[in-house]
């Protein structure tokens, strides 16, 4: 990358990223630190099950605009179709997977990955998450919800006529989501993977 300008936008929005939301917020709330509570994910499932709905919901929205804001800041000095937008979308989305403030050690990525797909294609995002919400008001579990939201997305971008580089971009998202969900996974095979709204160690 030969233009300063634009190494320096990725690294910070990979730094951006990287910020532990969902750790700080119930920090902030006296909860103590979250990645000792429940699942130990820094994410936005397990400060709902652990702190509360209020918790939960602006750990949520802080994950989804640290994912969205960098891509739209590229967006506004390179212009939308830029592939800087794309590559500052995956950086954010890298930062929380792999937080250089926590080890490397950071949450499963959805929120993120959702808001970079705001930016990146309003129309992808909102059937990305009207399929979220169908899978999970039918099958009561979050994270299987997730799995099939995601893994339908490059199909739903092909389906939209989204450019190629955008499709590439959702092979990168779409099997760190699912690798992020590994133990997830395994627990939906056992059929031991909590159901949405039951308090468990498991998120």
């Amino acid at each position: 990358m030969n233009d300063p300008m634009a190494a320096l936008l990725v690294l910070a929005s990979y730094l951006i990223g990287a910020i532990p939301f969902g750790l700080l917020i119930v920090r902030r709330l006296g909860g103590g630190d979250i990645r000792q509570q429940g699942s130990g994910n820094i994410g936005a499932t397990n400060v709902l099950r652990t702190v509360g709905k209020k918790a939960g919901a602006a750990a949520l929205l802080l994950d989804m605009a640290k994912g969205g804001i960098p891509v739209l800041a590229c967006q506004m000095l390179y212009g939308p179709t830029s592939q800087l937008t794309l590559l500052c979308g995956l950086a954010a989305f890298l930062g929380h997977l792999y937080p250089v403030y926590l080890g490397f050690k950071g949450g499963k990525g959805v929120a993120t990955a959702l808001g970079v797909l705001m930016a990146w294609s309003p129309a992808a995002a909102a059937l990305t998450l009207l399929l979220w919400l169908i899978s999970a008001k039918g099958f009561k579990i979050s994270s299987l919800a997730a799995l099939i939201a995601f893994a339908a997305l490059p199909l739903v971008l092909f389906l939209l006529g989204e450019p190629t580089d955008l499709l590439w971009a959702s092979g990168v998202l779409t099997p760190l989501v699912f690798w992020r969900h590994r133990a997830n996974i395994q627990r939906l095979l056992a059929g031991t993977e909590p159901r949405i709204g039951r308090k468990s160690g498991a998120s």
